[in-house]
């Protein structure tokens, strides 16, 4: 590989048309300049210069090196102007996942916060469940992941990733408006063992979770209709299907003709995680942009009404 430093000395010798005139144009020794050359020549394994009564010029391999080294300097600096604009937020790119109700909530709020302080990076935002996003996180596909992970199931951040906690996500019952229990300020799983339940795919994290939960409370639900789209599943409610637990942050939006309780004595809880990769490839904007998901989750830890 090239050393530049000596690339630059093979200019200035063959532009000044001596060792000494490069030499005292790049304030070193003539010697320097003579050495810079020789082991140029020997890491190339061909001569780059020859003197006679004229001076110094280049052979024909020394010609072409000179003439490409302007090219080769202009991408360098170029390099390095861009690597220092990512340092200091001025420039680059930051790809992001995110789980769909964490897409609908944190995401956007974070997004606005980020580019009205750092206009220059270019965002790009995929959705997708913990399942798919982690391990594109882990190949380097997204540089940043909004996740979530239950209590005493295996983690989706494992060893290779480094998660922040953002906050606590509570599922809470969702009944329709005319529904018996409806009146009650406070529910129970067992309450619930009666019913017919409306919940995601039954692969599903959260659709999972609600079977271990029900499940623990001594009953397995029994599930009539499913949906992966949380407005779906409140407007199954809505009608009279069946109940569900829905997540806080797909409550944001929350139907009249339904209503939510929280579980007692407490709800099943599912964390939000921000990830990225360990070690210390996680750029800046990255690292920004950490810091403004978790000022951003703090206005959602409430509980809904």
């Amino acid at each position: 590989m090239l050393n530049l430093g000596r690339l630059r000395v093979l200019c200035e010798v063959v532009e000044r048309g001596s060792f000494s005139g490069a030499a005292e144009v790049l304030s070193y020794t003539q010697s320097a300049v003579s050495q810079a050359i020789a082991r140029l020549e020997a890491e190339l394994g061909t001569p780059l210069v020859v003197r006679d009564r004229r001076g110094v010029r280049p052979t024909a391999a020394g010609a072409t090196l000179v003439e490409q080294a302007e090219a080769i300097f202009a991408q360098v600096d170029a390099a390095e102007a861009e690597l220092a604009a990512v340092m200091g937020l001025r420039g680059g790119r930051l790809r992001m996942a995110s789980f769909p109700s964490a897409g609908a909530t944190l995401m956007p709020e974070a997004i606005a916060m980020f580019r009205a302080g750092h206009p220059d990076i270019a965002l790009t935002l995929a959705e997708g469940e913990p399942e798919e996003i982690a391990p594109r996180l882990r190949a380097g596909e997204i540089d940043l992941a909004l996740l979530f992970e239950f209590p005493g199931v295996i983690e989706w951040t494992g060893a290779t990733l480094r998660a922040v906690n953002l906050l606590e996500d509570p599922m809470h019952v969702v009944l329709p408006a005319a529904h018996p229990l409806a009146g009650k300020e406070a529910l129970t799983l067992a309450d619930l063992s009666e019913q017919e339940w409306v919940q995601t795919s039954a692969s599903s994290p959260c659709a999972r979770h609600v079977v271990r939960s029900c499940l623990a409370a001594g009953f397995e639900p029994k599930v009539t209709f499913e949906s992966d789209d949380y407005e779906t599943v409140q407007g199954l409610v809505a009608v009279g299907v069946g109940v569900a637990l829905i997540p806080q942050l797909a409550l944001t939006r929350e139907r009249r003709d339904i209503v939510v309780r929280e579980l007692s004595p407490r709800s099943p809880m599912r964390k939000v995680v921000a990830a990225t990769l360990r070690g210390p490839g996680v750029g800046p904007a990255a690292k920004t942009m950490l810091q403004v998901l978790i000022d951003v989750a703090e206005r959602y830890t409430g509980v809904v009404n």
